[in-house]
């Protein structure tokens, strides 16, 4: 072997160091306290909270999350699926005034629709999806945590055994709003405190959300 292969033998050798050195650290930043706190926000907390303040389990779990899903590439919606969902969405607000279950439910099954089409994995498997979209949209996940609990809540489950009452609705469709905005946004756009416009004001609701005009509030 030539002297100038060894030295290319050994060059190459040497960048793959480097590369790796370099590599490793960043990776493991992503999964570490401070890493998983910055990625996941208040999901971080919620994670620490299921765990009954467990740092280290709810660390695992959050950074097994991202070792499933962090790969995962959305995909753009075309302009007439935006206008579709956002078509979809416009009724679900306005149904809420008749039938505020009827829109809690169909504000469900639209994001569930929606992620799909994004390229999270399918609607039927909620747990999975829902796990996925906390990596890449943990700011706003929970609006379809809450919506989807509440649209699948059995009559035990509400206020003094009762069923969600309209205004536990109201706030479940106006919390799934931002995750709605998200995913009906460009990829890779910076995610919004949830009801907040761009300018940090308090977003303006839909009237049908408005908590008033609605039948049986």
């Amino acid at each position: 072997m030539s002297t100038g292969v060894i030295i290319l033998v050994v060059v190459v050798a040497v960048v793959a160091v480097i590369g790796a050195a370099v590599l490793a650290p960043r990776a493991r930043g992503t999964r570490s306290g401070r890493g998983l706190k910055r990625r996941f926000g208040p999901e971080y907390e919620r994670a620490v909270a299921r765990h009954d303040g467990d740092v280290k389990a709810a660390e695992r779990e959050l950074a097994q999350r991202v070792e499933r899903h962090g790969g995962l590439r959305e995909r753009a919606l075309e302009p007439e699926e935006a206008e579709r969902f956002e078509a979809r969405w416009t009724a679900a607000q306005e149904h809420f005034v008749d039938s505020p279950k009827d829109a809690v439910d169909e504000a469900d099954r639209l994001l569930a629709d929606l992620a799909q089409a994004r390229g999270f994995p399918d609607g039927a498997q909620y747990e999975e999806q829902l796990s996925a979209l906390s990596v890449h949209h943990a700011h706003h996940v929970h609006g379809y945590r809450h919506v989807h609990r509440v649209a699948h809540a059995r009559v035990s489950e509400g206020p003094e055994g009762g069923k969600p009452g309209t205004e536990e609705m109201r706030e479940a469709m106006v919390e799934a709003r931002g995750l709605f905005e998200d995913l009906t946004g460009p990829v890779g756009r910076r995610p919004r405190e949830s009801g907040r416009g761009s300018d940090g004001h308090r977003a303006h609701l839909p009237w049908a959300l408005s908590g008033r005009h609605v039948k049986g509030s």
